[in-house]
């Protein structure tokens, strides 16, 4: 897989210097050819995890972005408005996530998202304590972290 990878790159970069635009636009057109052009080529190579986990990688980042700017928007609207509408909790989240790794990326990514935060996990590595400042259904909340952050990230690891 690193292989594959540094080849994107390296054609990327190829193509970057064959036409002379160092734009985020050019450069991100040249990754999306140079990985077609490699999918095509390594199609009947059993190795083809890159080509799995690529675009579960690009998904997760937009879709991180997106909850991201979502969840600012409502601290921000909770801010400047008289009013609080925050009804804060903690939620013990079950983990399907297994190793350290995968809980260590979970809790971090669930903290960066304004709102929320990692608090614990529990000593047998499957319940993982979130503090939310908007809880109002306690597992509609569940079901996002699970459905949302985890699985996602779940799919790219493993």
């Amino acid at each position: 897989m690193k292989v594959q990878f540094l080849l994107n790159i390296l054609l990327t970069i190829v193509w970057v210097f064959l036409t002379g635009s160092l734009a985020i636009v050019n450069f991100t057109f040249g990754f999306l050819v140079s990985f077609l052009v490699l999918w095509l080529i390594s199609r009947k190579q059993e190795n083809r995890k890159y080509f799995r986990i690529a675009p579960r990688l690009i998904g997760f980042f937009f879709f991180f972005i997106y909850e991201l700017i979502k969840a600012n928007i409502q601290v921000a609207m909770d801010v400047v408005t008289p009013k609080f509408y925050m009804t804060p909790g903690i939620v013990a989240v079950p983990l399907e996530a297994k190793t350290n790794l995968e809980i260590t990326l979970l809790a971090n990514i669930i903290s960066l998202t304004p709102g929320t935060l990692s608090i614990d996990v529990s000593n047998d590595k499957k319940v993982l304590y979130v503090h939310a400042m908007y809880i109002e259904d306690k597992d509609a909340f569940i079901e996002d972290i699970k459905n949302g952050f985890e699985k996602r990230l779940l799919a790219i690891l493993r």
